[in-house]
């Protein structure tokens, strides 16, 4: 039987072993799985760009044109106003409205948009955008259809995963940015 391997291997090479079908298959579930991440970072994108859109501009989906934030309106005035309920009802009263409260939620939705859309700094994304949701989550408590857990909660999760699975990598900016000097210095840009 050696001599048989050593024959085979003067006329074509060494002895190669053939990739089992389930490694095969992890391979191709792993790209599959990239292409997911990528989509699902790409949707989630697209609903922080589009709040941002409607509630600047009055786009008159969930925002009227004369409600909008360049005609005079608060972003948050509204929801925070009148939709808040539960524990924390009055913090969120308190703040409804304000200049500051305004314009950090407006410029995080952007930022947390553009950084979805393009795969760049996922994490400070995910983090912002995780906190974002759980203060959304929070608005409202219980929420309305479950005693503890929403749509708040598990987007903060699914931010989570697109950060920890460098989502912006497939379909994404993500390598050309973490190649940037500032990037490698402070790897918690990525």
């Amino acid at each position: 039987m050696a001599t048989m391997t050593a024959m085979a291997e003067r006329h074509t090479g060494p002895a190669t072993t053939a990739i089992p079908t389930e490694q095969r298959a992890e391979n191709v579930g792993q790209r599959a799985a990239r292409y997911v991440w990528a989509g699902v970072r790409i949707a989630l994108g697209w609903t922080f760009l589009w709040a941002f859109l409607d509630k600047t501009f009055g786009l008159g989906h969930e925002t009227e044109s004369k409600s909008a934030w360049i005609n005079g309106g608060s972003p948050t005035e509204g929801f925070l106003n009148f939709g808040a309920a539960g524990p924390f009802k009055g913090f969120y009263n308190s703040i409804a409205g304000s200049g500051w409260a305004d314009w950090l939620f407006m410029i995080g939705l952007a930022a947390i948009a553009v950084a979805l859309l393009l795969g760049i700094g996922l994490r400070v994304a995910a983090v912002a955008g995780g906190l974002l949701f759980v203060m959304m989550w929070s608005v409202v408590l219980p929420p309305e259809n479950n005693i503890f857990m929403d749509d708040h909660l598990i987007n903060a999760a699914v931010l989570a995963g697109l950060a920890l699975t460098a989502a912006g990598d497939t379909a994404g900016l993500g390598r050309v940015w973490a190649r940037l000097p500032i990037v490698r210095r402070l790897p918690w840009l990525r």
